[in-house]
């Protein structure tokens, strides 16, 4: 049997955080629901923060009680807070996702405190989800862990620091993101090993951008070293608008071609993502799409076992 690779898709939040204009929510359940229809398991549908700071967020609750009809498909939703958290779980949603910002300037930018403040309000929302919403799984991003636009450089021990505090504080599933884009393969491995070393297990995956053209590069390096979980955005959508400089991230059809051509599963159909490309196309006709699968069409030497 192939191995598998588990793909979570974050278009629906990440993608569309940073479009300039506003998908309808019929258009973006529509969309969502084509994704889930093109086999991906895992969809980051939108994120519960005040619609005044990222508007094409304001109708998340509603997307998150629709997709949870969707047979097979475990709903994402990012919170920055308790309250968000809170929220999250009252709408439905199986898994919340809380960043959690390595370098200080990105932390006050996106979330108005400190890597390790942030870190508390982790340990208040699993000590709320433990008592209240046992059943909804709970994972942290470490934001900029490879570099921020901010700050520069992001050290590896300060990297290894916060997942340490992460796990100690009781968190169970924890990622790596190259917020910025600014990672190279030799860095990936590298802090890779190092926070796998700290935490073992709760090490479960990668969030990738591709501002610098390296996105699919780093994912092979993120794949020689163990990680078999990777985030992902239909037409490479993204960014973070509290990061300066951030692209869009690694392309979902893209890396879906490279993971199966290389011999690995994905149970993502690409002749469903194009279908679901032309659905996102009509919810937002505007927004510049990317992605070299588009472009040159699926090879006829392709063959791919769903």
């Amino acid at each position: 049997m192939k191995e598998y690779v588990t793909i979570c898709e974050v278009g629906p939040r990440d993608g569309l955080q940073m479009a300039k204009s506003i998908m309808t929510t019929e258009a973006k359940c529509a969309w969502i629901a084509g994704l889930a229809a093109a086999g991906l398991r895992e969809i980051e549908v939108g994120s519960f923060v005040p619609a005044r700071l990222i508007p094409q967020m304001a109708d998340t609750d509603a997307v998150v009680r629709f997709t949870r009809t969707i047979p097979g498909l475990t709903v994402v939703a990012l919170a920055p807070n308790l309250r968000g958290a809170q929220a999250a779980v009252a709408a439905g949603a199986h898994r919340v996702s809380v960043p959690v910002s390595v370098s200080e300037g990105h932390s006050r930018a996106n979330l108005n405190r400190s890597p390790d403040e942030q870190v508390t309000v982790v340990s208040v929302i699993v000590e709320w989800m433990r008592d209240n919403a046992p059943g909804t799984e709970l994972e942290v991003a470490c934001s900029t862990a490879f570099g921020c636009s901010i700050d520069g450089v992001v050290a590896e021990h300060d990297v290894v620091r916060i997942a340490a505090a992460l796990a100690e504080a009781g968190v169970s599933q924890i990622g790596l993101a190259d917020t910025v884009g600014y990672a190279n393969p030799a860095q990936i491995k590298s802090v890779v090993r190092a926070v796998r070393a700290e935490i073992g297990p709760a090490l479960v995956g990668l969030h990738l951008h591709d501002t610098m053209g390296l996105g699919l590069a780093n994912a092979l390096a993120g794949l020689e070293a163990g990680i078999r979980d990777f985030d992902s955005a239909l037409a490479g959508l993204g960014g973070c608008p509290f990061a300066p400089g951030a692209s869009g991230n690694i392309v979902t059809e893209d890396l879906v071609f490279m993971l199966e051509s290389m011999g690995f599963s994905t149970g993502v159909d690409l002749g469903g993502l194009m279908a679901a490309r032309a659905l996102l196309h009509e919810g937002l006709p505007h927004e510049a799409m990317h992605g070299q699968l588009a472009k040159a069409g699926i090879p006829r030497t392709f063959q791919q076992a769903i």
